[in-house]
């Protein structure tokens, strides 16, 4: 983008062409050789629908994720995040079994409930907010779609026959007719032949409570370190209490951070203001910012587009020399025990030349220093 930061002009008033939109979605492919080579353990795409405006142009990471699988040996490849809601449980489960498959194990099931009412409502779902009462309703809509279609999603991946009846999904709908006799319960076909992860989007308290009682790992992303360090233990707790056994400091928790390096701090927070500001006058209007600290201590009002000197104040951006992140990376380490570390290394607007070149000097320079 050549009018990338803060001002002018608004998000949906950007409009790329459909050329432009899939140079894109060919060099995010490109990216995924990339992270193999570097040495990354996975790559994470993301899911968004209708985006116009060039942020977000992928919607079907499976899809994508098999074209890369074909390209690469050895990289896993996960979705931050499948908006389960806004698929059919069974479609997702097959294509998900089908990339698994393919992969030779190595995709892994990353699951979120929505953040975007244009996609949300034109694909089947709805987008509310827990602690909204005007919202709340959508909320409770989209949690019981998203509950049952997990549970349609989990059973044809790892049984052989299954049938749900639920609220939402009826699976299969009763007196289907077939070969002389009705359809009691269905087989996926094909099912997963390797163990797979499911990671779950934490961005909510009911949320942080209920995906540890489902066994799933979870993922936190722009959070103020206290509230990290409190939602990190509370995740661990809840998981001790259903499953019976305790988790490693860093168990099936995995820490989201943004960052930036360059040769100076200085440099890194020059380079990374445009994007950033770019990045939350697009996502502060969806609450992605709850997670930062407000100036009673308590988590930022929703809506809130925080300034740079807020992000790295508060560490959920990283921004200096290879050193520096490192510093930061390994601070994180120390506070909660992060074992799993997904870097978000481009902003809206970069070059893709300048993500891929942020990718090696993670590889290469900051990572190397952690080991």
């Amino acid at each position: 983008m050549d009018d990338v930061g803060s001002g002018p002009p608004n998000p949906t008033d950007r409009r790329y062409d459909n050329d432009a939109v899939w140079q894109a979605t060919e060099r995010l492919i490109d990216a995924g050789v990339t992270a193999e080579r570097l040495g990354y353990d996975s790559y994470w795409l993301t899911e968004h629908h209708f985006q116009y405006e060039g942020y977000e142009v992928i919607p079907n990471g499976l899809m994508l994720g098999a074209v890369i699988a074909e390209r690469t040996e050895r990289i896993r490849l996960g979705m931050a995040f499948n908006i389960i809601p806004q698929w059919h449980p069974l479609r997702f489960a097959e294509d998900f079994a089908t990339l698994h498959n393919l992969s030779g194990g190595r995709a892994i099931l990353g699951a979120g409930r929505g953040t975007v009412p244009r996609e949300a409502e034109t694909l089947g779902t709805q987008i509310g907010s827990f602690d909204n009462p005007s919202q709340a309703e959508a909320d409770r809509l989209n949690r019981q779609q998203f509950d049952e279609a997990m549970q349609v999603i989990q059973m044809a991946l790892n049984q052989e026959k299954f049938s749900f009846h639920g609220e939402v999904y009826d699976l299969p709908p009763p007196g289907i007719p077939d070969r002389g006799d009705t359809v009691r319960e269905l087989t996926l076909v094909p099912r997963p032949r390797h163990p797979y992860e499911t990671w779950q989007a934490i961005t909510s308290p009911p949320t942080l409570e209920q995906t540890p009682k489902r066994g799933w790992g979870g993922v936190f992303w722009n959070n103020h370190p206290s509230f990290l360090a409190e939602r990190w233990e509370r995740f661990a707790e809840v998981y001790e209490e259903s499953h019976g056994r305790a988790l490693a400091r860093g168990e099936k928790r995995m820490l989201v951070l943004c960052t930036r390096v360059a040769d100076t701090r200085e440099r890194a927070v020059e380079e990374l203001r445009p994007g950033h500001d770019e990045f939350w006058k697009f996502l502060g209007p969806y609450g992605w910012s709850k997670g930062y600290m407000g100036q009673d201590g308590k988590p930022a009002a929703a809506g809130l587009i925080p300034s740079l000197e807020e992000s790295l104040d508060q560490r959920i951006f990283l921004a200096g020399s290879p050193e520096d992140l490192a510093e930061s990376i390994a601070w994180y380490r120390e506070l909660v025990g992060v074992e799993d570390l997904l870097l978000f290394p481009g902003m809206p607007g970069d070059p893709y030349d300048v993500v891929e070149a942020q990718m090696e000097r993670l590889a290469n320079e900051v990572l190397p220093l952690l080991a």
